[in-house]
């Protein structure tokens, strides 16, 4: 192994969306200070920032509907949704300002504006819909959104969805909009583009083997290049492991306490894509339905419309999948390496709770190309096994810790950061919302680990970022001139029904 070290201020693990979000942030914020990254596979975006390996919602929470809770009083708790809703805004804000300063391109390349529907059968599942947006709608993030129970009116939202449908029992939807379908492999290729230009060093076909602490507080990274086998040694004051799935084994050899007692559990997914161009024509949203009973938050089924390389694509799922790989690329063994004497008994209480899971995903695997047809047809009745293809999208792996509220190995879904006290290392971890709360996310890194800048950086963030550090749900002025900006900088005031094939019978007037 070499004895030089390269040192540099700051090592990105991992050329995904949260490490270009960071390294972005952190040129304009502190534009002398010399950054590093280091990625596995050959280009940035490949795993879970990926376009076909993510659900590419611009996760607004307009649609999902595992983010409002019913309680046992009957009420809709909707406070996840109004936070996850105000993070994206922060997201809209920042790429805004990237496409104003010209430092990213063609906005239409990554964003598209596409209204947000959420759709329910049954008694029960309706009339919670109707608790929902009577919760939501005159919140101002939710303005506009519009809720039918009407079978004529949903025929005009989602022909294809309604097409030769049998309607024996209630059905309603939700429609909103000013949703968005946002490609994040493209994105994330567009901002390492422009670290690239900034003369960030970014590394791929490089490995992370090992990192530990140096006697005076910087890390050292044991790094080897997966084309020469050269193994290299890197130190920087501060390292974020942003590696997707393979964060946790690299947060678990960095030692640090705050590490320690952390598990994960890995998911996989499987979607359809729809090979037709006269079947994709017909649709034009993202449609959430809900997750059936027992299956986990992140398998509510939806279909969703998608911009693929500009190219309008047709999406259903997901399926959910067990693999005991922590990346798509991963190993067999990440599983059960991952599990230390401190994680053990976290990890086995987990397994214990959890078996109704296990037993939903071992089930999932299972299905065959014709029963995944039969679910598809719950939400396009006139689906042809022909036009459908199935294609393996990416791994989450959802953190598992002890907590208060739910006890010894409590699944968790959501995405966290875990820092060290001195702020010199963090580590992203977990799943959905995931990159559509990347800024939101960095931006609580660089609090935690940088507090000594926040002061000096506040008016470059101010800037970038105009609702920094303020409530938009209670600025409802504020919102409305952002939103403005954000849809005018980011080219979201086409409206979306226009650009359907099928305009003429998606176009409603708001209500």
């Amino acid at each position: 192994m070499s004895s030089k070290q390269t040192r540099t201020d700051v090592i990105l693990i991992g050329a995904g969306i949260m490490s270009a979000t960071l390294g972005t942030l952190l040129k304009e914020l502190a534009p002398e200070w010399e950054i590093t990254v280091f990625e596995r596979l050959a280009n940035a975006g490949e795993e879970s920032s990926n376009e076909w390996n993510n659900a590419g919602t611009g996760h607004a929470a307009l649609c999902e509907l595992n983010y409002t809770v019913e309680k046992p009083d009957g009420s809709v708790d909707v406070s996840k949704a109004i936070k996850i809703n105000e993070q994206f805004q922060v997201s809209l804000q920042f790429w805004s300002y990237l496409v104003n300063s010209q430092l990213i391109n063609n906005p239409k390349d990554f964003i598209m504006p596409l209204p947000h529907m959420s759709l329910v059968q049954g008694e029960q599942n309706v009339k919670f819909l109707k608790k929902r947006f009577e919760a939501l709608v005159n919140n101002p993030l939710f303005e506009g959104m519009e809720f039918s129970d009407d079978p004529e009116k949903l025929r005009e939202w989602v022909p294809l969805i309604m097409k030769d449908r049998t309607v024996n029992e209630p059905i309603a939807a939700t429609r909103i909009e000013s949703g968005t379908d946002v490609n994040f492999g493209a994105l994330t290729r567009m901002l390492f583009d422009h670290l690239k230009n900034k003369n960030v060093d970014i590394r791929y076909r490089h490995h992370v083997d090992d990192i530990k602490r140096t006697s005076d507080g910087s890390w050292e990274l044991k790094v080897r290049n997966l084309d020469s086998g050269a193994v290299e040694r890197h130190v920087a004051k501060f390292v974020f492991l942003g590696a997707g799935g393979g964060s946790l084994h690299l947060l678990q050899k960095s030692g640090i306490p705050e590490g320690r007692g952390i598990g994960g559990f890995p998911v996989s997914g499987i979607f359809m894509v729809c090979n037709n161009p006269e079947v994709v024509e017909q649709h034009h949203a993202k449609v959430y339905g809900k997750a059936k009973v027992g299956a986990p938050p992140m398998s509510v089924p939806h279909l969703d419309t998608r911009y693929i390389d500009n190219k309008k694509s047709l999406l259903f799922g997901p399926f959910a999948g067990f693999s005991p790989k922590f990346l798509k690329n991963g190993s067999m063994f990440d599983l059960i390496t991952s599990v230390k004497p401190h994680n053990l008994l976290t990890m086995l209480a987990a397994g214990a709770k959890n078996m109704a899971l296990t037993k939903y995903l071992i089930e999932q695997v299972m299905l065959s190309k014709e029963q995944r047809m039969e679910e598809l047809r719950e939400f396009v009745p006139t689906a042809k096994s022909e036009d459908w293809d199935l294609i393996v999208a990416g791994q989450r792996v959802q953190v598992i810790k002890d907590t208060e509220a739910g006890g010894k190995g409590t699944l968790q879904f959501g995405t966290e950061v875990v820092s060290a006290a001195d702020g010199s290392i963090a580590a992203l971890l977990g799943a959905s919302p995931g990159a559509s709360t990347a800024v939101h996310v960095m931006l609580e890194v660089l609090t935690k680990c940088f507090p000594e800048h926040m002061k000096e950086w506040e008016p470059k963030i101010k800037e970038m970022i105009p609702s920094y550090g303020v409530s938009l749900m209670k600025n409802p002025g504020l919102l409305r001139e952002i939103q403005a900006s954000t849809a005018r900088a980011l080219g979201l005031n086409e409206s979306s029904a226009s650009k359907a094939t099928d305009g003429a019978s998606l176009v409603t007037a708001n209500v």
